[in-house]
């Protein structure tokens, strides 16, 4: 295992899907059927659906849409969502790198709501961080750096000081907009200019350090 990057940090903030937790053929498969129903490409829908909530994809594609129409459909599919946990698993590394970072300052960055971080999470078998934000937490959906914020603030760190891990373009641009590093998880990150980037996290070892500092190296 050999060491390509380490990145000193005081504090880890989490997305969720596709960061730890492989929700894709479940999350793909509705937003298809959900681009089936208003004659969209579900390609394009799916190149923005990825870190958003719901109802801030909506808004995105249909633009003339009245907002309430988005969140009541959001809540149609959250609900249904909640159904479904067949085929969610962790990502390849995350129950290790969980136990890992178990100690160390961290919390969960999630565009889902709880009741949805609860069922991935359980159905991942994945400990839930004591710090968590959800869509609950936020008036704004990734992009925009509000959930980002509001974690550091919780761990009492300065946004320097916090290591994001996101799969999203729009989560990627969420930690970059808060003034963090972001460690970009998985194929779609990879184009998306994180500070590092890795396939999975297998790649990650991590290392508190004596001064209350964590290194996360990242392998090949």
């Amino acid at each position: 295992m050999t060491v390509t990057a380490t990145l000193t940090t005081r504090g880890l903030l989490l997305d969720m899907d596709s960061t730890i937790v492989n929700s894709d053929a479940v999350v793909e498969r509705l937003w298809r059927r959900w681009a089936t129903a208003h004659d969209l490409r579900a390609e394009d829908v799916l190149a923005v659906a990825h870190g958003r909530q719901g109802w801030a994809t909506m808004a995105e594609l249909l633009p003339d849409r009245p907002v309430e129409v988005n969140f009541a459909e959001n809540a149609r599919m959250l609900a249904e969502e909640l159904t479904v946990v067949e085929g969610v698993v962790p990502v390849a590394g995350a129950p290790a790198f969980m136990a890992a970072i178990a100690r160390v300052p961290h919390a969960l960055v999630t565009s889902a709501n709880l009741a949805l971080t609860e069922s991935r999470m359980g159905a991942a078998g994945l400990p839930i961080p004591p710090i968590l934000i959800t869509s609950e937490s936020v008036t704004v959906s990734k992009p925009d750096p509000e959930g980002f914020l509001k974690a550091a603030a919780e761990l009492g760190l300065p946004p320097e000081d916090c290591l994001v891990f996101e799969d999203s373009e729009a989560g990627i641009a969420a930690g970059k907009a808060a003034g963090m590093r972001v460690v970009g998880v998985g194929p779609r990150a990879a184009a998306c200019g994180p500070t590092a980037h890795i396939r999975d996290l297998t790649q990650i070892r991590v290392e508190e350090l004596t001064d209350g500092a964590i290194a996360v190296h990242v392998t090949s």
